[in-house]
């Protein structure tokens, strides 16, 4: 009971220190990142309410303006993305996918590599005001890098979710970007289904 207790607390605790910010600089991609000091993380940091709502303007936007939502991330937060489209589409009402379709990724993955799946794809689907969301606990995976690089350079809109070392590349790369200061993968990865979810209920309360 005292171990069960304690993740409790442990959950609660990394849940009262989500950190949200926006980009720092609009034209920087993640080769660039190494030059960003870390106060200017800081001084793009939000409030979780401005942060929040950041996150539901540009989602708003999407539903708004007939755009479509992408949703990725590897492993655990793929099926965090898989799970949040149902919400994104059942309701809220707009058009959100996974792009995470086995044959379709697999061949992305063999023909441009691993660390490129996500990018080419998004290359020739996304469009200029289409939403990206990319989740990865640890903020460094490759894949999730580059498709944000990708969607902020066709000019759409990225929100990003991330975990772990809190200068992680993710994190400074979306319009918003959402961190949980935890290095569980548990933790951080329902703290990123819980953040999706409260977003897709409000959006849901909005008729058309």
């Amino acid at each position: 009971m005292d171990a069960i207790q304690t993740r409790v607390k442990t959950f609660c605790d990394v849940f009262s220190k989500i950190k949200w910010n926006v980009q720092a600089n609009k034209n920087l991609s993640h080769k660039g990142i190494s030059s960003l000091r870390a106060d200017e993380l800081l001084n793009s940091a939000l409030s979780s309410e401005q942060g929040f709502q950041r996150a539901y303007d540009i989602l708003l936007g999407a539903k708004q303006y007939d755009k479509s939502v992408y949703v990725i991330g590897n492993g655990g937060s793929a099926a965090v993305a898989s799970h949040i489209v149902n919400d994104l589409v059942n309701q809220a009402s707009i058009s959100a996918s996974t792009i995470h379709e086995p044959a379709l990724l697999t061949c992305m993955a063999n023909d441009y590599g691993f660390d490129q799946c996500y990018s080419t794809l998004l290359s020739k689907i996304a469009r200029p005001g289409d939403v990206l969301i990319a989740i990865s606990s640890s903020g460094g995976s490759k894949d999730i890098i580059n498709a944000v690089d990708v969607v902020n350079d066709i000019g759409g809109k990225t929100i990003s979710l991330s975990g772990f070392n809190d200068e992680n590349p993710l994190r400074l790369l979306g319009d918003v970007n959402c961190w949980l200061d935890s290095s569980s993968y548990g933790i951080v990865e329902i703290g990123h289904l819980f953040i999706l979810h409260a977003l897709a209920e409000e959006l849901g309360k909005i008729h058309e």
